[in-house]
């Protein structure tokens, strides 16, 4: 080789060691600043979900597409300087588009603030309302709680009898995290009610067994009794008698047909089903049942039509309403009258329950 040759052959390599070393020095000044220079952008919030099992690369393709960062490789390198790519917690993040990288790791490894609502669940609700109480505490949707309420495979998973879940969604204060799975809500509640429902058999198992042997009561009827007790008696301590005037309409051989005769069941048919009758249809739920309603056989919750049973729960039972089902008070009435204070006065006889009527309910 000439000196000429070798000179231009050493020049050619000097320049490349330079190059690579200008080079080498220009990524290293960007990798050293890449983590705190800010992304462009107006500060307006952006909402990132990173979900169970996603790797760092796809988190940074994720927040790359949203504009929460730029430069994705040089992010997923940030995340490995800093050992931190399998140190990413899941969740719903609110990001902003003006964060550095650094700001992004450091809100993805702090996690998401749980937020956690209280709701309050009344006695005698039916699932529609329970549901829209989920649905404004922001727990999850009303929807989707209606859908799994009617999902027959939800229902059989949870060994729950009928159409729908409900009786089964136990009134109670529940502590949920901002947002639930729809799920794990209607599990808790029915887990809560067969707590409840365990607990008060073991204590009135000796009357529980009598009451299933006079009646023929499976638990899913003993739940619709106590559902249509609840919204009956506003006094606690009239539930039993008024859980027994009910026994005795289906069982005694003086009250015939065996119908119920009570209005709440009519207008549960006419409010929760997704099929109603034409006259429910024509009924509206701030009014008073008309004429039309009470005759109106095609609604299978009539109880003024029908005997026995409605064909589910019409709401939520408490623990009293439960137990006033397990134990009634072994009364022989059959008809009952509410007062201006929303006591009942209680009749054994047609006869008496008229003049009880004319009394509190016609007034002269």
């Amino acid at each position: 080789m000439s000196k000429r040759s070798f000179r231009i052959a050493t020049g050619i390599v000097v320049s490349s060691l330079l190059l690579g070393a200008v080079l080498a020095l220009y990524l290293y000044r960007v990798a050293e600043n890449y983590p705190n220079e800010r992304h462009r952008g107006t500060g307006a919030e952006i909402i990132v979900e990173i979900e169970r099992g996603m790797s760092f690369p796809a988190i940074a393709q994720r927040l790359a597409k949203l504009g929460v960062i730029d430069k994705p490789r040089w992010f997923r390198f940030y995340g490995m300087r800093r050992g931190v790519t399998t140190k990413v917690r899941t969740g719903e993040y609110v990001l902003t588009d003006n964060m550095t990288p650094h700001e992004v790791v450091d809100r993805l490894l702090e996690g998401v603030k749980e937020v956690t609502v209280k709701v309050t669940v009344p006695e005698g609700l039916h699932l529609l309302e329970v549901f829209a109480l989920f649905e404004q505490a922001g727990v999850c949707s009303a929807k989707e709680l209606e859908g799994l309420g009617r999902d027959p495979t939800f229902l059989q998973k949870l060994a729950i009898e009928g159409e729908t879940i409900e009786g089964y969604l136990f009134p109670d204060t529940y502590n949920f995290k901002v947002p639930s799975e729809p799920s794990l809500v209607l599990e808790t509640m029915v887990k809560q009610h067969r707590t409840v429902w365990d607990r008060l058999r073991r204590s009135s198992e000796e009357s529980f067994g009598k009451v299933r042997e006079t009646m023929d009561w499976s638990e899913h009827d003993f739940l619709i009794m106590a559902s249509i007790v609840e919204k009956e008696a506003v006094q606690a301590s009239e539930r039993p008698r008024i859980a027994q005037v009910f026994m005795n309409r289906l069982i005694s051989p003086s009250f015939v047909p065996h119908r119920l005769d009570t209005d709440p069941t009519i207008r549960y048919g006419c409010t929760v089903p997704q099929r109603k009758s034409a006259a429910c249809q024509e009924w509206d739920i701030s009014d008073r049942l008309h004429r039309k309603q009470l005759n109106d056989a095609d609604n299978p919750y009539n109880t003024y039509q029908h005997d026995g049973l409605p064909p589910g729960p019409i709401c939520s039972p408490g623990a009293a309403a439960l137990s006033a089902v397990m134990n009634p008070d072994g009364s022989k009435y059959f008809y009952f009258v509410a007062m201006d204070d929303k006591s009942h006065v209680f009749a054994k006889t047609r006869a008496e329950h008229e003049r009880n009527v004319d009394k509190y309910i016609r007034k002269p």
